[in-house]
């Protein structure tokens, strides 16, 4: 009787283990992987330090939501220390109702109820160390960030000796996956399927240790770069799209086909897999050559095509003259067949998030789609640890998302354009954050906010806001050069906050440690106010003054603003006179109010702190302007509504993306 080809490949891996002797007669220092020629990049040499090399061989069963795989990983020791201990993320194992990830969406969730239908896991089966042996019973999981027993996301196996540095280790993986429903990036719905963090990965060592969080639920990834080699056997009727680009296809006698995937300089593989889905192709000429655009589409939102790969390319164009060039052959974009898969991020890969009755002026798709195709930057190359300096990631790559929609659509058409009302995408931004300003710093690792919202209106609204305000500081071409030099400089390199901040001082000349201590490493609250303004006779003590008259009574004016928050920062005061005359008042703000005063033949019209209204960071913007006669007329107050309702509206967009 013939066995099934998953019960094949299980009996062949068994057999390589069973060499373990024979293969222990090769020194783990000499391990070399075969390597295909380089096809993933459009560069003609290696664009990173490629720590770890992955060759994984899975096997999708469709019906059960079941994977089994095969994975060799070879690491190559360059932390200049002998390493004899290594940690692996097993992600899928957050999808349990006792792990430390659960945990947390029950605590910042009202009403959240667990359902066996997101159940999921991974399962090492087994773990051998070539020139080591079977290390299997080694295993051992650890939970370095809470002390959770019941928490199985992170692993650690020690080896017998240590890899002595600049040398390779080869580990080789049996692994088992059962996938979920989709309750957050991972999983099926029907058909449809979406393979990520799907495999042991290493953890990274940076800064001098190992880096290797539980699956939180406020945070991302962080991986070295490397190399993967991935064999993918789905049935035959699966349209797939993955991390790296496809080099073969081979059908097989079982009504299954093998897809071979090879990325480069990544730090992470992604797949989806979906009958249904319709391809549509384009292309994107930047600065190192022709990039492949690929759309996977739900076939309900075939119309929308066009609008996912417009945007695809202006992004693109944008990216590449501002800040440097997209590397690779290939970047797909896959319109997810469950919305909580939607809005994510992965090497070479994108999720993006969109309905059937999706409008053209509501920027949602445009939004999402460019917000994660940033991601490539500064997650895809950049690479900083989204653990620990989420807004490395999520505010930057936020920030160069409202300058792109500001340039495509125009600023104030941006976040919409729809039925006559307008909002731009850095309001949006802005609004997010409002109401949980004062709660964590930016610099606060991701899992350690005081729930989700905050991380949300931090890590993505309120960094927005400090690199927009940081344009009122040094300009907005500096902050442009800034950001493009801090691209070029670490990209492929996992940097640091520091990195960051330190390049936008020696980019503009400036020693700006009083704005990031405040803004980056505080929570500090910028509000500034007209406290009080007012214009008074000279003469009104007299006891029979003269009728007043424009241009000839002296009236002495009065103008007080106050910090009313505890972030200094400078403001400019526009003070206006029925006269026509205007004074410009520039005010250090290290006071806690400051009191400007004039002797005139004219009468206060209006005082205005920030006119150009570049200070983003004020948190409360209606008590910025004094009117002398106050405009009460009826649009107005539709001025005013309208503004309320889409605060209302960007703050629900915000909290769905």
């Amino acid at each position: 009787m013939m066995r099934s080809a998953q019960n094949v490949v299980v009996a062949v891996w068994c057999v390589v283990l069973a060499a373990g002797p024979c293969a222990a007669a090769t020194s783990a220092a000499s391990v070399q992987s075969p390597s295909p020629a380089p096809v993933a990049t459009l560069s003609d040499k290696a664009l990173s330090e490629r720590v770890v090399a992955y060759q994984i061989d899975a096997r999708f069963d469709a019906i059960k939501h079941t994977l089994d795989a095969t994975e060799v990983l070879t690491y190559r020791n360059i932390t200049g220390k002998p390493q004899d201990t290594f940690p692996f993320h097993l992600y899928l194992n957050a999808f349990q109702p006792t792990s430390t990830f659960m945990k947390e969406e029950r605590r910042d969730r009202t009403g959240f109820e667990w359902k066996d239908k997101y159940k999921a896991s991974a399962e090492v089966k087994s773990l051998e160390v070539v020139g080591m042996g079977d290390l299997t019973p080694q295993i051992k999981f650890i939970a370095p960030d809470d002390g959770n027993a019941e928490d199985r996301t992170v692993f650690q196996v020690k080896l017998p000796h240590p890899v002595a540095p600049n040398d390779s280790v080869q580990f080789k993986i049996a692994f088992h996956d059962q996938f979920g429903q989709v309750f957050a990036r991972t999983g099926y719905d029907g058909d449809f399927m979406m393979g990520v963090q799907w495999f042991p990965k290493v953890g990274v060592w940076w800064q001098g240790a190992w880096n290797c969080h539980q699956f939180h639920a406020n945070t991302e990834f962080f991986a070295d770069f490397g190399t993967y080699d991935v064999k993918l056997t789905v049935p035959q009727k699966e349209v797939v799209g993955a991390s790296g680009v496809q080099l073969d296809e081979v059908k097989n006698n079982d009504g299954t086909k093998t897809l071979s995937f090879r990325g480069e300089d990544i730090h992470d593989f992604a797949w989806t897999a979906e009958p249904g889905y319709r391809v549509a192709e384009g292309y994107f000429n930047g600065s190192m050559g022709n990039v492949k655009i690929r759309l996977l589409m739900q076939p309900g939102h075939m119309s929308q095509a066009d609008r996912h790969m417009r945007i695809m390319k202006e992004a693109m164009k944008r990216f590449d003259q501002w800040y440097g060039p997209y590397p690779y052959k290939q970047i797909t974009v896959v319109d997810p067949g469950n919305l909580r898969a939607g809005g994510m991020e992965y090497p070479m890969l994108i999720t993006g998030d969109t309905t059937w009755w999706m409008p053209d002026g509501l920027r949602f798709v445009e939004q999402v789609v460019e917000h994660e195709f940033g991601h490539q930057y500064w997650y895809g190359m950049v690479a900083t640890n989204e653990f620990e300096e989420a807004w490395l990631d999520e505010g930057i790559n936020s920030y160069t998302e409202c300058k792109i929609l500001d340039d495509i659509f125009g600023k104030d058409k941006s976040g919409m354009n729809l039925w006559g009302m307008t909002e731009s995408d850095d309001s949006q931004q802005r609004n997010g954050y409002l109401s949980a300003a004062d709660y964590d710093p930016m610099t606060r690792f991701a899992y350690q906010y005081v729930n989700g919202g905050s991380y949300g209106e931090i890590t993505y609204g309120k960094s927005t806001t400090v690199l927009f305000t940081l344009e009122k500081v040094i300009g907005e071409e500096t902050l442009r050069r800034a950001i493009h030099t801090y691209f070029m400089k670490y990209r492929f390199t996992h940097p640091t906050k520091e990195d960051f901040l330190k390049t936008v001082e020696e980019v503009s000349g400036q020693n700006l440690r009083w704005y990031f201590d405040q803004a980056v490493y505080g929570t500090q609250v910028l509000d500034y106010r007209i406290y009080r303004a007012n214009s008074d006779r000279l003469d009104w003590y007299a006891k029979d003054p003269p009728k007043e008259k424009k241009g000839e009574t002296m009236y002495r004016t009065m103008v007080l603003v106050h910090r009313k928050g505890d972030f200094i920062f400078p403001v400019e005061t526009v003070i206006k006179f029925d006269n026509g005359e205007s004074v410009r008042e520039n005010w250090d703000g290290k006071d806690r109010w400051v009191r400007y005063t004039y002797d005139k033949k004219a009468k206060l019209v209006s005082a205005q702190i920030d006119p150009e209204s570049v200070v983003l960071l004020d948190k409360d913007l209606f008590n910025n302007s004094y009117l002398a006669e106050e405009d009460t007329r009826a649009r107005w107050k539709i001025v005013n509504c309208w503004t309320w309702v889409t605060q209302m509206l960007s703050q629900w967009l915000s909290w769905l993306a």
